[in-house]
């Protein structure tokens, strides 16, 4: 199909953006890789008045190292993550899961802005940026804002972001050294959104889990927190009696909907599947 017609701004700067936004009264949408937002266009699913790309604003690119803590600009693709030094260095939790996203066509156009802002449950940076405690950095007419991850989404499609405001970057603390990560995520083919996925942040001492955030990927309205899943952790040996507790709690934290990936059932199972790995891949890094 045919997008409905629409006014297209291509500004350079965040004020001349957030200055469109205003303009628009909520009838404008921003683009960024365009993936998700393009396709809800043709089909009309979505009709905007006006979009606004922000590919042409330097400031939201980049990442690099500010107050003890790495900022992300929102318009950083996944591709740049993949390349990024800092980040191999300091989270390479991000890097390695972004070879996970789709293929490297939408790698080197998709953000990791556009894929938080967009609030899919389905999108894969949204659990990773809770089980790293990101923040996420918001900015309107009344200045800037910061949001932790784990409360910037409210249900399919509904985030924190208002009409008015621009997700700008996102901040992630490094990990500290002898840190453990893995993402493990269930998909029926490249390019496909998880059937389930889970993102791990772990740290042991003295053969016990000292500290454990568990972001799942893809199976409720929203990515979610493993809280239960990390507290069945915390303080104990990985003994299979242990990680059969933390799958119980990330079965019962989930609220999938069916469609062709799988049933409610495969799904919860398949979260709980995923977690259990990415744990025990998470620990085997902890060194």
């Amino acid at each position: 199909m045919i997008p409905a017609s629409f006014s297209y701004h291509a500004p350079k700067s965040v004020g001349e953006a957030l200055s469109l936004l205003a303009q628009s009264a909520g009838a404008a949408k921003v683009l960024a890789g365009g993936h998700s937002l393009l396709p809800m266009m043709k089909l009309r699913f979505a009709q905007p008045e006006a979009l606004i790309d922000l590919n042409r604003i330097p400031e939201l690119r980049g990442i690099r190292e500010e107050g003890g803590l790495l900022r992300i600009g929102a318009m950083t693709t996944e591709a740049e993550l993949i390349a990024s030094p800092l980040l191999a260095r300091h989270v390479p939790l991000l890097p390695e899961a972004a070879r996970l996203i789709a293929d490297p066509q939408v790698r080197n156009r998709g953000t990791i802005g556009g894929d938080i802002a967009h609030g899919d449950p389905g999108n894969d940076h949204p659990a990773l940026a809770m089980a790293l405690d990101a923040v996420f950095v918001l900015q309107g007419p009344d200045g800037e804002r910061q949001v932790e991850a784990v409360d910037f989404f409210h249900g399919t499609y509904m985030t924190e972001l208002a009409e008015d405001e621009l997700l700008t970057a996102i901040l992630v603390a490094p990990l500290p050294p002898g840190t453990g990560w893995a993402y493990r995520k269930l998909k029926r083919k490249t390019g496909d959104w998880a059937t389930a996925g889970a993102a791990v942040v772990l740290r042991m001492d003295g053969g016990k889990v000292a500290h454990a955030a568990i972001g799942l990927t893809n199976v409720a309205p929203t990515a979610l927190r493993a809280r239960d899943a990390e507290a069945a952790l915390v303080g104990q040996p990985l003994s299979d009696s242990v990680l059969d507790a933390a799958a119980r709690a990330v079965r019962a934290a989930c609220d999938p909907a069916e469609d062709l990936r799988g049933d409610v059932e495969y799904k919860t199972a398949m979260a709980a599947e995923m977690a259990r790995r990415a744990i025990q891949d998470a620990a085997a890094r902890c060194h």
